[in-house]
């Protein structure tokens, strides 16, 4: 039997979850909006795999003892596996020493590394909006945020799911789950359906529109809040419809492999990267998230090992595969995102905006979604960014090693992103939730990473 919250969650899904909170506005002062892209991976990220193999005698002491490091890319060779982003050394920044004891680590983390604490399955643990969110609102869009994802079938987020809707990594607000497509066919046809000229497509979408007209007929006495949702939607859809010429020429043309039921992680990877790419130029998001993996989920077509399946809590455990060590597939799983972040960033270098590009009002986000390695204690959150020229951090082209856990000087997640908030417009004083274990050190927790504003 459909519910009202069955209801409610089907038609939302269309924008990714519930509706937007804010009106959709061109940039004041002629000045395009700030894209954010947040590409985050299971079973950990060793920050031993970031460190540029070319650094000398006296930094590579410093890198043993996790002293503090401010270096130029530009002198220094990348990691073999962060090869595919050779080309864009100069907006790129490896960033390392960020703690996050305050979330929930381990296997499993739920929206915890993007909310700053401690979550879990439960929807009553979540406290307040994930950090893309946050940055969404200041950049308003009609569909606000949405979420991609290749689902685990066992274990963590939305577990046994692959090509549905579910509930995914991000957060609205406090209680209020996002939801993430883990189909790119789905997510190209629910996001695009309004300005399809398929005749089916355009027939189901004004019998949906004709729904929420009635259900929200029906609702607004009985339910004020799933009224006003519906409302909410049906306006979202209003001004996508007020878009409709912008956005038609990007809507995606997905290759049939990304079409089918059945596809390969990396297909399936790709294939969301066509979507989130779609939507981010035709003005439908500023913000994407996308769970480019996650722990329970099983790798197949990957480099190397294309007719196998690869479990990465096995991984995770020292257990290789075929020929390959466990480091070995770490290697091919880490190679494999970073063709990904390389696709996204050419393909916005390429699109012109104002006297530039899409990619100079961008910054995209790789990261572990728990920390520092399968186990994780959250003691270090690795951080791989790219950034235009006109994101207002002062991190482009460095290799930044922050202090040690503990040490003067030392940040957090929440440091990292009330930094990302406080350059593009949010005052917050902090963002996320201290670690209580840093208080025995006497240490400020609150607040942005200064020399990362200057």
């Amino acid at each position: 039997m459909t519910t009202r919250r069955d209801f409610m969650a089907t038609a939302a899904l269309g924008a990714a979850g519930l509706a937007p909170r804010t009106v959709w506005a061109k940039p004041t002062g002629g000045k395009p909006p700030m894209r954010f892209i947040f590409l985050h991976k299971g079973n950990g990220l060793f920050p031993s795999v970031m460190v540029p193999p070319s650094l000398s005698k006296d930094d590579a002491a410093k890198e043993a003892k996790k002293g503090p490091l401010n270096l130029d890319l530009g002198k220094h060779e990348l990691p073999e596996w962060m090869k595919p982003l050779a080309a864009h050394t100069p907006d790129l920044t490896i960033l390392q020493g960020l703690s996050g004891k305050m979330c929930t680590t381990g296997h499993h983390t739920w929206c915890s590394s993007l909310g700053v604490f401690k979550a879990n399955e439960r929807v009553s643990s979540i406290k307040w909006a994930t950090v893309d969110f946050e940055l969404a609102k200041m950049f308003p869009s009609p569909m606000e945020h949405i979420e991609l994802a290749c689902f685990p079938l066992g274990g963590g987020n939305a577990r046994g799911t692959l090509n549905g809707i579910a509930t995914g990594f991000s957060a609205r607000g406090p209680q209020q789950p996002n939801y993430a497509f883990g189909s790119p066919k789905v997510a190209a046809q629910e996001l695009f359906k309004s300005v399809s000229i398929d005749k089916s497509v355009q027939a189901q979408s004004q019998l949906g529109r004709a729904a929420l007209e009635f259900a929200g007929r029906r609702e607004a006495d009985k339910v004020p809040s799933y009224a006003s949702s519906i409302e909410a939607v049906r306006e979202r859809d209003r001004k996508v419809n007020a878009m409709a010429d912008a956005i038609r020429p990007h809507v995606p043309k997905l290759d049939a492999k990304y079409l089918a039921d059945e596809m390969t992680t990396v297909d399936r990877q790709r294939g969301h990267v066509e979507v989130l790419l779609a939507a981010l130029l035709s003005g439908l998001t500023n913000v994407v998230a996308f769970t480019v993996d996650e722990l329970g989920h099983e790798y197949t077509g990957l480099a190397g090992l294309e007719t196998e399946k690869v479990n990465l809590h096995d991984v995770g455990h020292g257990k290789g595969l075929g020929k390959l060590t466990a480091d070995e597939v770490r290697f091919a799983v880490r190679r494999q995102h970073m063709t990904l972040v390389d696709a996204i960033a050419a393909r916005l270098k390429k699109a012109p905006e104002a006297d530039g590009t899409v990619f100079d009002n961008t910054m995209i986000f790789y990261f572990p979604d728990n920390g520092e390695t399968h186990h994780s204690h959250g003691t270090e959150y690795p951080f791989v960014v790219l950034s235009g020229k006109n994101a207002k951090l002062n991190i482009r082209g460095k290799y930044i090693r922050l202090p040690n856990y503990g040490d003067a000087g030392h940040k957090t997640l929440g440091n990292w992103y009330t930094t990302l908030l406080n350059a593009h417009g949010n005052p917050i004083k902090h963002y996320g939730d201290p670690d209580p274990g840093l208080a025995r050190f006497g240490l400020d927790q609150t607040g942005s990473i200064k020399q990362f504003l200057g």
